[in-house]
């Protein structure tokens, strides 16, 4: 939302007492810009961002796995410049977009603006971000600073509803490591493509639900200097090898890197719907599923969790096809929970689909994380 100098919103509502803490935080701000000290943005603020395959130093493939440019992050007494240049971003709190539409546009990644935009969905405890574009590091600063907002009002049902046709691999690998942590789930629905890079971010989402289609094809090195294949491959091989750690710790085959480079990049392979599951790349992410069995195994004993395994794979086989329309997955996973004694009054909080019994909007993406 642009609000070209005006007074946001948010300042003009001073009844709802969850602004409080944000409030304060913008003013720890405003008093550190008025001190007339730059304040410092860690170590990391003057870190290159170096492409994938541009410097195959040591120091250079350290720094791309899973590290968040200081730019992109904010903290609790600085918010870094950062503008979204590649792509076009909108918020919406409601899943239904063909009834709802797909919300404000955010024209500016500032606190206020931020918080303006997604103050409506604290209510709601969802946001959905319609972002439209290519990954690049402004793509970063996006998702890192809805996130951001998105835990300070505990909005904890976060979808990224996904059209791009790829970009930078190294920003895909920060972003995706930063949704690792950060429970989301991504929609690629029907018209919208995630295409190269994109897909390395589709790998770290909680849930996956795809109607569009995914491409993949090799990742090319912009400034190569190999002059045969060998040193092509040389060029490469970190490259690879960093695709496969990313893939194996967000739950996807690591051979998905392996047939990437058979594609040329002049060309795009679709992926099929068997394909996707092949890959781990459709429904549930398999790695946040077993962190999360752990966590209920301990919490509420072996049988509950078998059971909740049990829902799960059916709820994936019978719910999470790719395409299925999105406002009917939660009557589908209520329809199942039945038939593996669901819900459970011995560990109420971790029966699937608990927190949408009684939500106004019932058609959520992310069914299984609690």
């Amino acid at each position: 939302m642009e609000n070209n100098g005006a007074v946001p919103r948010v300042l003009c509502s001073m009844t709802k007492p969850w602004l409080s803490l944000l409030l304060a935080t913008a003013f720890t701000a405003a008093v550190a810009g008025c001190s007339g000290s730059e304040p410092s943005a860690g170590p990391d603020a003057k870190a290159p961002v170096v492409t994938l395959g541009e410097d195959r130093s040591a120091a250079a493939v350290d720094g791309l796995r899973g590290t968040t440019p200081a730019q992109a992050t904010p903290d609790f007494t600085y918010w870094p410049p950062a503008t979204l240049e590649g792509g076009s971003a909108r918020v919406s709190c409601h899943y239904d977009y063909d009834k709802q539409g797909d919300g404000e546009r955010i024209g500016a990644l500032e606190f206020f603006n931020l918080v303006d935009v997604l103050s409506e969905c604290r209510d709601a405890g969802m946001v959905r971000l319609r972002y439209k574009g290519k990954i690049d590091a402004g793509f970063t600063a996006l998702m890192a600073r809805v996130t951001e907002i998105a835990d300070r009002m505990e909005i904890r049902n976060r979808v990224l509803d996904i059209d791009s046709a790829g970009g930078q691999v190294e920003e895909a690998i920060r972003v995706g490591d930063q949704m690792a942590e950060a429970t989301w789930s991504i929609w690629v629905r029907e018209g919208s493509v995630c295409h190269s890079a994109c897909v390395l971010v589709l790998a770290a989402g909680d849930t996956r639900s795809i109607a569009g289609k995914v491409g993949i094809h090799r990742l090319m090195r912009l400034k190569s200097t190999a002059t045969t294949r060998v040193e092509l491959n040389d060029e490469l091989r970190d490259v690879t090898q960093q695709l496969r750690d990313y893939l194996s710790r967000n739950g996807v085959g690591a051979d998905l890197a392996d047939r990437m480079m058979t594609i040329p990049a002049r060309n795009l392979l679709l992926l099929t719907t068997a394909e996707l599951r092949q890959y781990g790349l459709s429904g549930t992410n398999a790695a946040q599923e077993d962190l999360d069995r752990i966590r209920v195994a301990r919490k509420c004993g072996e049988d509950f969790a078998r059971r909740r395994d049990a829902f799960g794979r059916a709820f994936d086989d019978q719910c999470m096809q790719p395409g299925a329309a999105f406002e009917v997955l939660a009557d589908c996973g209520r329809a199942l929970r039945g038939e593996f004694g669901f819900p459970d009054e011995r560990c109420p909080d971790e029966t699937p689909l608990a927190r949408f019994d009684n939500a106004t909007d019932t058609s959520p993406p992310s069914l299984l994380r609690q």
